[in-house]
């Protein structure tokens, strides 16, 4: 484990709350992450980190609830939240009473605010409700493709420009595949990306994707880089990244970027 996360709960054995524990929320600051992309177009990049838990549960009344939480933390809150931490504070929440589940949000709201250092937004969603994605009706599947080469890393130099101009190209692949940073575990994705500008040759894109594979960072920084890649690459005029990774520990992430500040992130699919 690399002594920058050493102190992070990832990787250790930990023992269960006995109640309320905001104290374990841990953050992870951005700047390291980000200190070998490109600043400028960072600057041009707005977005959120959209998670889902599916392990929330309280007490109302002494009675049991359960729910789906979405939270949405602002890609420019100076903190990520580390995802052990978050398990266990949710954990430790579980035998705490609240008037109603607006009171939960509020409380869960606050203590995230105060580790991210900006507003964090919690719904809650019923656990019968399952929103699925269909834009992959629409959208080109780069899995299909044949890249050449496949890399080693992430390299930017392998995105080939077709000549063409593309407008508002949609593709995805369920190919993306990062190691944690500190377990060195596999994270799985689908990532998505949508651009209009000069087009990218979908299986140099899809050998560029495959390239994370054996890569360690954050899904949050991971994304951040595809962003900047992919920007400095064919200079779009607007562009939108997401990765849906599949859930870890009833938690998942979903980083999206974009050039517009009222984007909005795809749904996730049935898979994750």
């Amino acid at each position: 484990m690399s002594s920058e996360y050493s102190d992070l709960l990832l990787g250790k054995d930990v023992a269960p709350a006995e109640g309320y524990a905001p104290h374990l929320l841990t953050p992870i600051a951005r700047e390291p992450g980000r200190r070998d992309l490109d600043a400028s177009i960072l600057a041009q990049c707005s977005g959120v980190d959209v998670w889902h838990a599916y392990e929330l549960s309280w007490l109302a009344s002494g009675v049991p609830q359960v729910s789906v939480g979405q939270l949405c933390v602002p890609a420019d809150s100076p903190n990520m939240v580390e995802s052990k931490s978050l398990k266990l504070y949710f954990n430790s929440l579980n035998s705490s009473h609240f008037a109603s589940p607006e009171a939960f949000c509020a409380l869960v709201e606050r203590d995230l605010s105060q580790v991210a250092g900006a507003p964090v937004g919690l719904s809650l969603m019923d656990v019968d409700m399952a929103p699925v994605n269909s834009a992959g009706a629409t959208a080109l599947c780069l899995d299909r493709l044949q890249p050449t080469p496949i890399p080693q890393s992430p390299d930017a130099s392998l995105l080939r420009l077709t000549g063409a101009i593309a407008h508002n190209q949609c593709v995805y692949s369920h190919l993306m595949r990062s190691l944690c940073p500190v377990t060195g575990q596999p994270d799985w994705a689908t990532l998505w990306l949508r651009y209009s500008g000069p087009e990218i040759d979908p299986a140099s894109l899809l050998a560029y994707v495959l390239g994370f594979r054996e890569h360690q960072e954050f899904h949050e920084q991971c994304i951040e880089r595809i962003f900047c890649d992919v920007y400095r690459a064919c200079s779009p005029t607007q562009l939108e990244v997401q990765g849906s990774y599949l859930r870890r520990g009833g938690l998942d992430i979903n980083p999206y970027r974009s050039t517009r500040p009222t984007g909005q992130p795809w749904p996730r699919m049935a898979r994750q």
